[in-house]
């Protein structure tokens, strides 16, 4: 039994579709489960929409400064080759 081209793209198209009609419902703990604990120092618990947001160390900002003409490297006492096994 051999699948063709056309019905392997139907499959997969009956695939994202059913992937994609789930529903966008706020999030909440599931039912008999408590709440994250209290961070250390933190005054409440964090919402759920809190916990979803990054912080913004984990999103830098961009450093644009173009590099305008070729520098040498400066020797880095650091850069050793690696050591022989033995």
């Amino acid at each position: 039994m051999r699948i063709t081209l056309a019905h392997g793209l139907a499959l997969a198209a009956v695939a994202l579709a059913l992937a994609s009609c789930g529903g966008k419902q706020p999030l909440k703990p599931v039912a008999g489960q408590k709440m994250p604990a209290v961070p250390v120092g933190a005054a409440a618990a964090p919402t759920a929409q809190e916990l979803m947001t990054p912080p913004m160390q984990s999103r830098p900002g961009r450093n644009v400064e173009l590099l305008v003409q070729s520098q040498e490297r400066k020797d880095d006492p650091f850069d050793l080759p690696p050591e022989k096994q033995p």
